[in-house]
């Protein structure tokens, strides 16, 4: 009897422990997200129900009255011949840029990765990620100069080749081009540092077997360093595809949209019609469409990635 009320006891205590654990616990997580939540409810959901509601309305700082017009904002949307320009550059500049920095940053994460001094390998990854450090409208400010038609830094260079100069940001044919070439610079490092995070997780056992059985360079790459490196590729690609949609500072400082609005990008044309036109309610409507577009792409990314796990 007294053993079996001894074990009683215990168990009891022990269930008292544990209770108390969990209680602290959970008083600790909701101490810690509670700040965060407020802050992420401040600054991000406010704003986006804010906008959402404003694209239903004719709404201007400079106007008394503010009209509810329904959905006019968004109809007025598909016969603006700026807002589909804009949206075209956009998922051109997107599909451009995302590409070139996956298959960039992915081939110099692995060569950094394949060095075999450890302090080289830190001092590669600083050197690619410092430009990642830098603000962006400081770097669109300097690349602007590099690009100038009569002395800047590239058409020095094509000088020294007896070679025409380019009119980087006034061409059509290479404006674009011109603020992709900076982006990729200023924004490599982070993904460089997210892919080799990736390539020191994969087991080297598997390249073992590889050079066991005579796999070249090529074959252990497409067949082991692809496939263990999804999930990485995964995150990679939706959080510069979700970063490149937004883009803006380079677009505003460099071209403004110019030339024939071949760089407008449609973050760029929500600011201009919010804030030089003063057309917010117009400009909210373009946000609740882009905010959907960035919506789908992801979603429709996750999706991919999962079946291609679950198979």
């Amino acid at each position: 009897m007294e053993i079996s009320s001894l074990k009683r006891e215990g168990g009891s205590g022990r269930r008292l422990r544990s209770q108390t654990v969990h209680r602290k616990q959970r008083l600790f997580v909701t101490a810690s997200l509670t700040p965060i939540f407020i802050l992420f409810t401040v600054f991000a959901f406010v704003p986006i129900v804010w906008s959402l509601i404003l694209s239903f309305y004719q709404y201007s700082p400079l106007r008394e009255e503010s009209p509810f017009i329904g959905l006019e904002n968004y109809i007025r949307l598909f016969s603006d011949e700026l807002f589909l320009k804009s949206l075209g550059v956009t998922f051109k500049f997107v599909a451009a840029a995302v590409i070139s920095n996956i298959i960039i940053t992915l081939l110099i994460a692995i060569a950094i990765n394949s060095v075999r001094f450890r302090s080289l390998r830190s001092l590669f990854r600083t050197v690619f990620f410092l430009p990642a450090i830098a603000p962006l409208a400081g770097t669109a400010v300097v690349w602007s100069t590099m690009f100038n038609y009569d002395n800047g830094l590239f058409n020095m260079i094509l000088a020294q080749f007896h070679l025409a100069p380019i009119n980087w940001l006034g061409d059509p044919a290479y404006a674009l081009f011109s603020v992709i070439m900076l982006t990729l610079w200023a924004d490599i490092g982070y993904n460089v540092v997210l892919f080799m995070a990736g390539l020191d997780s994969v087991p080297d056992m598997y390249y073992e077997a590889a050079r066991l059985e005579g796999a070249t360079r090529l074959q252990t790459f497409w067949h082991i360093t692809l496939p263990l490196l999804s999930r990485t590729t995964l995150f990679v690609s939706v959080t510069t595809i979700v970063s490149y949609f937004q883009a803006f500072p380079q677009f505003q400082i460099m071209t403004k949209g110019e030339p024939f609005n071949e760089t407008r990008v449609l973050a760029l044309h929500i600011y201009d019609q919010a804030f030089s036109n003063s057309n917010m309610g117009y400009a909210s409507a373009m946000a609740a469409v882009l905010l959907l577009i960035i919506l789908l792409v992801t979603l429709i990314q996750l999706r991919a990635g999962r079946s291609q796990w679950e198979h």
